[in-house]
């Protein structure tokens, strides 16, 4: 990813504006929809691997792992000015200072930052326990959560177009598990909660973004001092760290790859969840979750053989799929 060019600078990008959320989605809006559909599929799939084909026992570390190489390529960054953390930077002043976020605007963001931490804390232990396409399924539902998130934290309301091309997506999902023989009560309950917290965090970016006058880069940044540390703490008090020293896989080669592939995706893509939120919506942020889900359910039943194929589940899929792309030509036309 190249963020030096001139013309694609991302603290010039027009974040956090009070906009219209049935207004059209630009072109960069469609480009940024496209780059997190890309890094969401490629992650799940590395997470899978690394929490069941090699039975890694320690999610938490996982996400340690994914915020301490973020915040230390965002470090890197910003030392060599070739990003800002401001939305007022011009490309000048990213040339000739390397200051940091304050600490007011830290404290500021405290609220992203820590749902951000329960996110990624219950999205990681989300998909243990449940195969691939059925994580997908459940995680459709995640667009009712977003739009009453919000509507209650930012007072955003959607046309009867796009409200009804959501409830179909969620019929969908509800169609496509119907007949899941594998019901297993914890994994469904923990899938849920992260639909839960996926919402508040996506609407936390939309509500508080604005008034921190921080970028993406910047946000990302005070998620990563804020969170990491806790992280740290909490898988060293848990014994998740002495387990990972531990883990007979540790200095494979294969169980290393698909480590670090995960935490250079895990950056990537929160790059591109704030740049989509901010620039489109939390909402359309969660359509394009249901959108790559398509291409997940396929990876999911070639790689991990989790859910065989089922009429009844095949409907359910393609009509979430439909419901995704009218509220993409929904988005795409203004309505």
């Amino acid at each position: 990813m190249e963020f030096s060019s001139k013309n694609d600078e991302p603290q010039n990008l027009p974040i956090f504006s009070k906009k219209n959320p049935n207004t059209a989605m630009t072109k960069k809006g469609v480009y940024v929809a496209i780059s997190y559909m890309a890094c969401a599929v490629l992650l799940v799939i590395f997470n899978k691997a690394a929490l069941s084909s090699y039975s890694f026992p320690c999610a938490n570390v996982i996400t340690f792992f994914q915020m301490l190489s973020s915040t230390l390529i965002l470090y890197v960054l910003r030392r060599w000015k070739v990003i800002s953390f401001t939305v007022q930077d011009s490309h000048t002043v990213v040339a000739r200072t390397t200051d940091l976020v304050p600490f007011k605007k830290v404290l500021h963001c405290t609220p992203v930052a820590l749902s951000y931490l329960l996110y990624m804390l219950v999205s990681m232990e989300s998909i243990r326990g449940i195969n691939v396409p059925m994580y997908t399924t459940l995680r459709r539902t995640t667009v009712f959560f977003t739009m009453m998130a919000e509507y209650f934290l930012a007072r955003k309301k959607y046309s009867s177009y796009v409200v009804t091309c959501v409830g179909i997506i969620i019929l969908g999902a509800f169609v496509a598990g119907a007949r899941d023989l594998s019901f297993d009560y914890y994994s469904y309950t923990v899938v849920l909660v992260s639909n839960i917290t996926t919402a508040v965090y996506l609407a936390c970016i939309s509500s508080l973004g604005e008034s921190s006058g921080l970028n993406s880069f910047g946000l990302m940044w005070c998620n990563g001092i804020i969170c990491t540390p806790i992280l740290l703490l909490w898988t060293a008090y848990s014994g998740d760290l002495e387990a990972t020293m531990n883990f007979s896989y540790l200095h494979t080669t294969g169980f290393q790859a698909v480590i670090v592939l995960s935490c250079a995706l895990a950056f990537l893509l929160n790059y591109s969840v704030f740049l989509n939120t901010t620039i489109n919506s939390a909402l359309t942020q969660t359509v394009c979750g249901n959108l790559k889900d398509l291409f997940t359910v396929g990876f999911g039943w070639l790689v991990f053989r989790g859910l065989p194929f089922d009429l009844l589940n095949i409907a359910g899929q393609c009509l979430s799929f439909l419901g995704s792309c009218l509220y993409a030509y929904c988005k795409l036309k203004g309505i």
